[in-house]
């Protein structure tokens, strides 16, 4: 019987967040007819604390005699983790919503990031806007989403392609004192710009489109988004603000392939709505699946069996998959998508185009070696998790 350690966190926005998890990696295991498979889960709260993840794990390791740990945690915690996979030689596979850039991007022998790329769907995102003459925007954004690095990643990707940012707008992490009545102010002040580059998550997405609709005329604004502004569950629950929103997706339920079907299909069997999380707990047993058949085969070399790893593709929910050498990070194809609205006045994520994977692998790249200048976050906590 194979051993896998799950390090799951808790979040305010996302309730479910551990359980879509730990169920879609669960369902992606079933896919492969894994049942000789011991799933040992392990609560780590917000991710705030690294000494409970480091001891969580050693635990795991040395105690539960795990062959692999997975864990959605920051990559600053990751490299925290770094000397004690190094010193038992097995694998870390860190789930990683991608919304923080770290200050270097060490390469460790034993560890793979597994991202949902909130980061680069921004700085994609915002870009290809400039690049389709939407050349002067307004940032609008969160106490919370607004903390890391993928605030930054957005305002790189925007003025690298030329364009200006006018004016800053931050909101309060409360729905009571949740506004965007600044941002009117200076508009109807006789200030105009072309888009409004916004970053959400969560519940704050439906109130970030409350705010539009109460505060501004249809089809006045277009609104930009990155992958977790995106997520359909979430939209499904918020009110149609009748703008010009679009963006970049990680994943939508409408990708048209036997993968993403099947994997809807797990999910809703066992009554669970599929969404982000679920998601990259899935995709992880893709992931899963020949670690453990290299660890058999490699006398449980993980150093080997990481660098083996790197030169494999994989056909996911979200289309094919492969990793970044340098980083050891997977990567996969993002979806130009807007959003339209429903019978009911909801929100619906409509899919218009693909970016291909050599072309988001040359962004990542192009992402991942530009200079932060002194720019840092805060947040020690993985992405959601509050």
């Amino acid at each position: 019987m194979k051993k896998i350690g799950l390090l799951l966190p808790r979040s305010t926005y996302y309730n479910s967040i551990g359980f879509d998890l730990h169920e879609g990696f669960k369902q992606g295991l079933l896919t492969f007819d894994a049942d000789d498979v011991d799933i040992i889960s392990e609560n780590i709260g917000f991710g705030t604390d690294s000494q409970v993840c480091y001891n969580v794990a050693e635990k795991l390791l040395l105690s539960g005699e795990v062959d692999i740990i997975i864990a959605y945690i920051s990559h600053k915690t990751a490299q925290l983790l770094r000397p004690l996979f190094k010193a038992t030689n097995k694998i870390l596979l860190v789930l990683d919503g991608g919304a923080n850039l770290p200050q270097e991007w060490p390469k460790s022998s034993n560890t793979i990031y597994h991202s949902l790329h909130n980061s680069l769907g921004n700085y994609m995102a915002t870009g290809m806007a400039a690049r389709q003459d939407l050349v002067n925007a307004a940032t609008v954004t969160g106490y919370y989403d607004g903390g890391y690095l993928q605030y930054h990643a957005g305002f790189l990707g925007y003025l690298n392609a030329g364009g200006s940012i006018l004016y800053n707008h931050s909101t309060s992490y409360k729905r009571e004192d949740f506004t965007l009545q600044g941002l009117k102010n200076w508009l109807d002040a006789g200030n105009s710009v072309d888009c409004l580059l916004s970053l959400f998550s969560g519940d704050f997405i439906q109130w970030y489109f409350e705010e539009l609709l109460e505060r501004f005329a249809p089809n006045e604004l277009t609104v930009v988004l990155p992958p977790f502004g995106l997520e359909e569950t979430v939209l499904a629950d918020a009110p149609y603000p009748v703008q010009n929103i679009c963006g970049l997706a990680s994943w939508s339920r409408k990708l048209k392939s036997s993968e993403n079907e099947a994997f809807i299909s797990k999910m809703e069997s066992v009554g669970k709505s599929p969404n982000l999380f679920s998601l990259l707990g899935y995709e992880a047993s893709f992931l899963v699946k020949p670690i453990l058949e290299l660890m058999s085969q490699s006398k449980q070399n993980g150093k080997e069996v990481c660098k083996a790893l790197m030169e494999l593709e994989f056909q996911t929910p979200r289309g094919k998959l492969v990793f970044d050498k340098e980083t050891q990070t997977s990567i996969s194809a993002l979806y130009e998508a807007r959003i339209i609205g429903d019978m009911k006045g909801m929100c619906e994520l409509e899919i218009i185009g693909k970016i291909g994977l050599d072309r988001t692998m040359e962004a990542y790249r192009q992402m991942v070696s530009l200079p932060l200048n002194n720019a840092t976050s805060g947040w020690v906590n993985s992405y959601t998790c509050i």
